[in-house]
C-alpha cells in the first residue's frame, strides 16, 4: 500500500555518503523530525531522466525551494551510498541535496512506491516521485507514471510549495 497524504514517513535507517568518501548511517526521524523537507525519489543514478533532468533540477532550484520554508532537500535511490556519493560529485551537488541511499529498497518498499525493473535488468527499483514532508509527516505526494517525468520535477514541487 502507498503511503498516503497525512501518513508519517516509516521509522529506517539509510545510508548517506560522507564527505570523505565513506558511509555513514542516518534515521529517518534525524532527516524529517521537525523539519520542512522536500523529497525526490529516482529509479537509479547515473540513469539518464534521472542524471539529465531531476536530480540538476533540484540542484539548480535548491536555494529557490528553501526560501519557500524548506528546511533539506533529499535525494533517494535504491543504490548503495557509495554510487550515491559518486553521483553527487559528478553533477556538483555539494550541500544542495541530501543524499539518502536506499541500497536494498527498504525505504522505497516501506512507502509502497518500489516497482519490479528486473525487466529492465535493473531490479528492485524505487519509482520516481517527489514528496513534500513536514515533521516525519507526507504533506504532499507527486508519484511519476512510469517512464513520465512531469510532477515530480524541481519546478512542479517549487510551484505546490
Amino acid at each position: 500500500m502507498t503511503i498516503q497524504v497525512g501518513e508519517k514517513i516509516p521509522a529506517l535507517t539509510l545510508k548517506r555518503p560522507t564527505s570523505d568518501g565513506g558511509i555513514g548511517d542516518v534515521t529517518t526521524q534525524e532527516v524529517f523530525g521537525g523539519k520542512r523537507v522536500v523529497l525526490f525519489a529516482v529509479p537509479g543514478a547515473f540513469t539518464p531522466t534521472c542524471s539529465a533532468k531531476h536530480l540538476p533540477g533540484f540542484i539548480e532550484k535548491a536555494d529557490e525551494i528553501r526560501a519557500k520554508g524548506v528546511d533539506t532537500v533529499a535525494c533517494t535511490s535504491v543504490n548503495d551510498a557509495f554510487v550515491m556519493g559518486a553521483w553527487a560529485r559528478a553533477q556538483n551537488a555539494g550541500d544542495k541535496v541530501l543524499m539518502l541511499a536506499d541500497g536494498n529498497g527498504d525505504f522505497a518498499r516501506a512507502l509502497g512506491l518500489d516497482f519490479d525493473g528486473s525487466g529492465f535488468g535493473m531490479g528492485a527499483r524505487s519509482q520516481r516521485y517527489a514528496a513534500i514532508v513536514e515533521d516525519g509527516v507526507v504533506e504532499a505526494l507527486f508519484v511519476e507514471k512510469p517512464m513520465a517525468f512531469e510532477v515530480s520535477s524541481a519546478e512542479a514541487v517549487l510551484s505546490k510549495l
